[in-house]
């Protein structure tokens, strides 16, 4: 794992033309499950796990042997954790709301424009419920409504089945109360003793996430530009900056014209102990966008 940096390595790699859709998550799960099984668990002498960015990518993910590597290198870096509770992008709720917690509750495939295979690849997670309830209580008075028939979306399963392939860690999805950066602070705190007890904390987003950049690829220099700023203020801590992203950052309205790919990066941020410890594990522009995805103590 590197220091975070402004350095990009370019286009990421992606499966060969002809390639059947997946094929490259079919080659990870061939080489690397008897590793994901035997993954040494947390413990507590292990101390807190840290809070974690990823940014979860589209369908497509599964393709780029790269980006699966990275994640799991990423995953296999710490203990495995007892559970997992991930915020992605594509779930806000006015009311906090969490997935279902049933082990196997189908997967909820939130896209569409892509090959139907996307659609059929499981990742059958094992009950959730004693998570549940220990989100429950941290919440504290905060209704929180259980969806039973809403499993993980796209901004969560995505990075999680490259992580964990193996599917035996627990996972409940914690809907964005909004898309105010300041609400997703105060969440990752009230996350924050979580880690201590073996819980990873995963704020699922994009460290940039502009359409414009495809159609024009010039655009690319506000989406570095962007990158390169959250960097700097993730190693000055200052949070200040990163809640007033749009009127601080350069090219924010390029990198985020909508504000969900960025806010869990906040979540994050609030649940560590020292968000200046922030590293890098994966530091790549793809299709003009950081995939920046660091991990904070």
């Amino acid at each position: 794992m590197t220091t975070v940096s402004s350095q990009n390595s370019g286009l990421g790699a992606r499966i060969p033309a002809g390639a059947y859709p997946a094929a490259a998550y079919d080659d990870h799960l061939a080489r690397v499950l008897p590793q994901a099984r035997e993954q040494r668990l947390w413990s507590p002498s292990d101390g807190p796990l840290p809070s974690l960015f990823v940014s979860h990518g589209a369908p497509f993910t599964l393709d780029d042997p790269q980006w699966i590597g990275d994640l799991f290198a990423w995953a296999q870096s710490m203990p495995k954790p007892k559970a997992v509770v991930v915020v992605s992008a594509h779930w806000e709720q006015a009311h906090a709301a969490i997935s279902g917690t049933a082990a196997g509750t189908p997967l909820y495939y939130d896209f569409s424009g892509f090959h139907p295979r996307y659609k059929t690849l499981p990742y059958a997670t094992p009950d959730a419920a004693d998570l549940a309830r220990r989100l429950k209580g941290l919440l504290g008075r905060t209704p929180v409504h259980e969806f039973s028939d809403r499993g993980l979306d796209h901004g969560a399963f995505i990075p999680l089945m490259a992580m964990y392939p193996a599917a035996d860690v627990p996972i409940v999805q914690l809907s964005m109360p909004s898309l105010d950066p300041g609400a997703l602070l105060k969440l990752g705190a009230r996350l924050r003793p979580l880690r201590d007890e073996g819980v990873l904390v995963l704020g699922s987003g994009f460290m940039t996430h502009s359409f414009a950049v495809f159609r024009s690829p010039a655009l690319a220099a506000h989406t570095v530009a962007f990158d390169e700023w959250a960097v700097d203020a993730l190693a000055r801590a200052d949070v200040d900056a990163l809640t007033d992203f749009r009127g601080k950052a350069p090219g924010a309205a390029v990198a985020h014209p909508t504000a969900e790919h960025f806010v869990p990066l906040l979540l994050s941020v609030g649940a560590a102990d020292d968000p200046a410890s922030a590293t890098s594990a994966i530091d790549r522009i793809v299709m003009g966008n950081s995939t920046r995805s660091v991990q904070m103590a």
